[in-house]
């Protein structure tokens, strides 16, 4: 059985200022590089040791892997980098804020002037259609396209992984795509919305099948905020 610690990256610039990041970049503020200090951190105390790595290739999930793995004492072990487990696509509305892409024009797309606050909630074949069907550059993703590659690509980290004889790996992805694979493994259970920077969703695999278990946990990060608290009084 191969344990999965499944990351949200750091709190970037863009997650700050609220626009939908996508496959556009933006660096670790200095408050995200502390909340993944403090998640490597409390890897350490609770002992984990790590025999693989995997991210996606975008910059924010890299320098959150390197300072998990630095701060968890985990270096040296092999890590990979996959484009499949990247976030979301939002086409020429990459880099835009988050007001106007899920306040502005999807709500057109929905014909629901208010739908979030509504509670009536897309899903996320549905967001993903609205999302190609505005794009204007051509760039975003089917739902197909989406899915596929997001399965496929955690599938097979998770299998070479269980065929190396891994028993825990750390993976670091993004927000809407840890959701959407979540939602994908539980079809009949909501879909986790919100997930923190810092949070770690808890996977098992074993001859092929994935078990969720807890969903974007902070636990690790509060412990690792003791640590530094503690040592800043001592």
């Amino acid at each position: 059985m191969v344990e999965i610690y499944l990351v949200r990256h750091g709190k970037t610039m863009f997650n700050t200022i609220g626009r939908a990041q996508g496959w556009s970049d933006t660096p670790l503020t200095a408050e995200g590089e502390r909340g993944v200090v403090e998640l490597g951190l409390g890897f350490k105390e609770k002992g984990l040791k790590f025999d693989r790595a995997y991210s996606s290739d975008s910059g924010r999930t890299i320098q959150t892997m390197g300072l998990i793995l630095e701060y968890s004492d985990n270096q040296n072990i092999p890590y990979k980098m996959d484009k499949r487990i990247r976030e979301w696509c939002f086409g020429s509305f990459d880099g835009g804020y988050d007001g106007e892409l899920f306040d502005g024009v999807l709500p057109i797309v929905f014909d629901e002037k208010d739908w979030r606050a509504s509670g009536k909630f897309p899903t996320d074949e549905e967001l993903a259609r609205a999302i190609y069907e505005v794009d204007t550059a051509g760039w975003a993703e089917t739902w197909e396209e989406l899915s596929g590659r997001i399965m496929s690509g955690f599938t097979d980290m998770a299998a070479e992984s269980e065929a190396a004889g891994a028993k825990n790996i750390v993976v670091v992805s993004h927000g809407m795509t840890i959701g959407s694979y979540v939602k994908m493994l539980q079809p009949d259970k909501e879909r986790p919305y919100n997930l923190d920077n810092g949070s770690v969703t808890h996977l098992r695999f074993e001859n092929g099948k994935f078990e969720v278990g807890e969903i974007g946990s902070m636990a690790y990060r509060k412990l690792g905020a003791e640590m530094m608290e503690n040592a800043k009084t001592d």
